[in-house]
Formats: structure tokens, C-alpha cells, sequence
């Protein structure tokens, strides 16, 4: 739902001579070799499937993601349609009922090793980053820490997850406090932030025993492909469903649909002013709960002399 650039992502037909009957190949360049090389450390391939809830699939369009630095095509992603988000989300209900019965501490393990399989492949996800976002390779690498990092925080968190007992006018009685899971959790991320955002969020929901449905900006849908892809692994190796960690890569008809939707308990949205206040609002009036972190404050100083085609893009 956030505002991106148009020229980053390019509806395809799906099977369109571009994808050779839905899959292409990588370029020979140079650039392309390294691009390759990239997504296959990180199980991607030239076309993936951008709907995950314990299975792949996709029935959307299919959107290539650009290099906004070189307009090298990276790849492309096969976006959720409104079926593939009502799955998805009947997926991550059933999940959630299940993961909210796991103690805390146990979740806890499970996002520890989640943060375990991140740093395995933080180089080849912060190139990724780095190809997909624009961003200097040292943040890319720096935005994967992040993740690790709040990864780090959740586990702990899991064993301090404390309620209160609060004494009682009634003789003989007390009162006690327990902090009980909401259930789903949407997190609608933005371009410029394709892992950390996410993180933040996912971590944090994962040990208070949500489940968590994921619809990354689409200009940066292959990084939130590979992400979901190595979550997707942990869960599966302790006989976890896959949709605890759900992905639905789209546009804004599938943000639309999350901020509109009962069954997410929780929408996190990160993007401009403008879109978020609709967001708050879908929320708002089906008495949802949500959390904007919204606008943005960083100026770009561009001299005289330097390439203002290379500075605009």
C-alpha cells in the first residue's frame, strides 16, 4: 500500500514470452552473474512464487523487481490475488490457535533459531537488499542485523512475558493478570526498510503467540520472498505450520484487504501519511488495533556537480 516507484515494478502476464512459459533466465552480464548467484544462495530463482501459508502458490500478477540503481531486472515474483489472501488468512487462524497453546518460552526457542538461520545467510540477504532496495551494501548487511537483533530481544522476552497479582477487596481472593496472544497479526511493510520492518514486527509477535501475515512493499517482493523462505524452513523442521510465518506478496488491493479484514486481530503499517491514515481508518471501523509508523524525515542534499539522472533514480 505504501507509494513506490513506478518504474520498479512491471506487471507481466503470467507464461508472457519474457518468463519462457513462467520461468526465465538470468542475464550473462557481469551484474547478472552476481545477481544469480545471490538468489540462488538464498533458494530464488529468476521467477518464485509470492504466496506462502505452509505451501508456495501465487495466482496474481507477475511483478519484476529492478535494480533502481542500473535497471538490471532481478527477478520477478508472482503476486497474491484476493483467493490467495483468504486462504492465507483461514491458514494463519488455524496456526495461530495452535501456537498460542506453545509456552512462551518454547515459542521463544523457535524465533531463536529463526534468528540463527537469518545470520547463516546474513551476506547473501544484505546483497539482495542492497540489488533490490538501492541501498550501500554495509546498510543492507546492517538491516538483516537489525532483524537479528530484535530476534535476540524476543527470545528473552519470551520468559519475561510477566502479569501482575493485584490484591483484592474480597477476603480470601486476589486478582491475577495475564497477557493473552491476539491471534493474527498483519504487517503491511514499506520499500525502504524490506527486512527490518518486518522483524521488528515478526519477532516481537511470534513469541506472544501470533500468528503473522506478511504483505512486503512489491518492488522489494524477492526479499521478502528469501526472508519468508528461511522462517519457513525452522517452523517446518519443529513440525510447526508454515502459515505462523505467512506471506502474501502483493499490492494495495491486498493491503486494502488486510486493513479491511476481521481476522487480522492486528495491522502494523509502515508508509506514508496519506495511505496510513486510510489504513488506521479500515482498522478503526471494524474495531481492529493497529500500529502506523508513518511519514518520514530524510533530507538528500544533491550538489551541482554530481549526476542528477543517477541522484532522481
Amino acid at each position: 500500500m505504501a507509494t513506490i516507484a513506478s518504474r520498479t515494478v512491471r506487471p507481466l502476464r503470467v507464461g508472457s514470452r519474457a518468463f519462457n512459459g513462467g520461468r526465465a533466465g538470468f542475464s550473462t552480464t557481469p551484474a547478472g552473474r552476481t545477481t544469480s548467484v545471490t538468489l540462488k544462495a538464498l533458494g530464488l530463482d529468476s521467477y518464485n512464487l509470492g504466496v506462502y501459508n505452509g505451501k508456495w502458490g501465487g495466482n496474481g500478477d507477475v511483478v519484476e523487481t529492478v535494480n533502481p540503481a542500473t535497471g538490471e531486472v532481478l527477478g520477478a515474483v508472482q503476486q497474491a490475488n484476493a483467493k490467495d489472501l483468504d486462504d492465507t488468512l483461514a491458514q494463519a487462524q488455524t496456526a495461530a490457535r495452535m501456537w498460542r497453546e506453545v509456552p512462551a518460552p518454547k515459542r521463544g526457542e523457535v524465533v531463536r533459531q529463526m534468528r540463527n538461520a537469518l545470520f547463516e545467510k546474513i551476506e547473501p540477504l544484505g546483497k539482495l537488499v542492497a540489488l533490490e532496495m538501492g541501498k550501500i551494501l554495509p546498510e543492507g548487511i546492517g538491516e538483516v542485523q537489525e532483524y537479528i537483533d530484535i530476534a535476540d530481544y524476543a527470545v528473552g522476552l519470551s520468559r519475561m512475558i510477566n502479569g501482575k497479582v493485584i490484591p483484592s477487596e474480597r477476603p480470601g481472593h486476589s486478582m491475577m493478570e495475564v497477557w493473552n496472544p491476539l491471534g493474527v497479526v498483519g504487517v503491511i511493510s514499506a520499500f525502504n526498510f524490506p527486512v527490518a520492518v518486518y522483524g521488528w514486527n515478526s519477532a516481537i509477535s511470534l513469541v506472544c503467540g501470533n500468528a503473522v501475515v506478511w504483505k512486503g512493499a512489491p518492488s522489494t517482493s524477492l526479499t521478502s520472498v528469501a526472508v519468508t523462505k528461511i522462517l519457513a524452513q525452522v517452523l517446518e523442521s519443529n513440525g510447526l505450520p508454515g502459515a505462523l510465518c505467512s506471506l502474501a506478496a502483493g499490492g494495495a488491493d491486498i493491503g486494502q484487504a488486510i486493513a479491511h479484514d476481521k481476522r487480522v486481530d492486528l495491522v502494523s503499517f509502515t508508509g506514508s501519511t496519506p495511505v496510513g491514515r486510510k489504513v488506521a481508518l479500515s482498522v478503526q471501523e471494524r474495531f481492529g488495533k493497529s500500529i502506523m509508523e508513518l511519514g518520514g524525515n530524510n533530507a538528500i542534499i544533491v550538489h551541482s556537480d554530481a549526476d542528477i539522472d543517477l541522484a532522481v533514480r
